[in-house]
């Protein structure tokens, strides 16, 4: 299975569904996207209805040239678009991929959506595009997303400093973390089983 081209498909389990972002997708998202907390910790900000469109354009061109897999979260409890998450930085021959570009809507926060996307990303990588490494970055800052790594058995492998300018004139420290083929099952176990865990 080619990741950038066969690898997008609908993802699904009880709690929440992925498909490969659309054209249709664009108003669904901004409906939820203009918050400025949502950005604190990325890279770009989306403040305005511009912002937004030049988020959305970037993404979409990014899912249909194959550099991200870029997919739409619904929350199937609630029956409405809760954000997006993205396979990126596919290298299929050293078998290694990111999870990340993760946002949710306010509403969606700290209900499991996070976690129950994370789970569905981490099981088709592993499981059905043979993944032996999966990564994950975050801004040094960004409390949260550490904690919620670190609950679900990512390991931490360090910070590569200065690595992005902010649009607060800032430079971003990143911090790595990563789950491997071989951390998986217990993984996998920790996201299924512990209603608690919200990465």
């Amino acid at each position: 299975m080619a990741w950038s081209t066969d690898g997008p498909t609908v993802l699904e389990n009880d709690h929440v569904r992925l498909a490969p972002v659309t054209e249709a997708d664009r108003e669904p998202l901004r409906a939820i996207a203009l918050d400025p907390d949502i950005w604190r910790y990325f890279v770009s900000r989306v403040e305005s209805d511009a912002d937004f469109e030049a988020f959305f354009d970037a993404a979409l061109a990014d899912h249909r040239a194959g550099r991200r897999c870029v997919f739409v979260i619904t929350d199937k409890r609630a029956g409405r678009v809760a954000g997006g998450m993205s396979y990126g930085n596919l290298s299929e021959p050293d078998s290694r991929l990111e999870i990340g570009w993760s946002w949710l809507g306010r509403d969606f926060r700290g209900t499991g959506t996070n976690r129950w996307a994370k789970l569905l990303l981490l099981e088709h990588a592993f499981e059905r595009l043979g993944a032996l490494r999966v990564e994950f970055k975050t801004d040094v800052l960004n409390t949260r997303a550490r904690r919620g790594l670190r609950n679900i058995g990512a390991v931490e492998e360090g910070v590569l400093r200065s690595y992005n300018p902010m649009p607060d004139g800032r430079r971003r420290d990143a911090i790595y973390y990563s789950v491997l083929a071989r951390e998986w099952p217990v993984v996998k176990k920790t996201l299924a089983e512990h209603p608690k865990v919200r990465p």
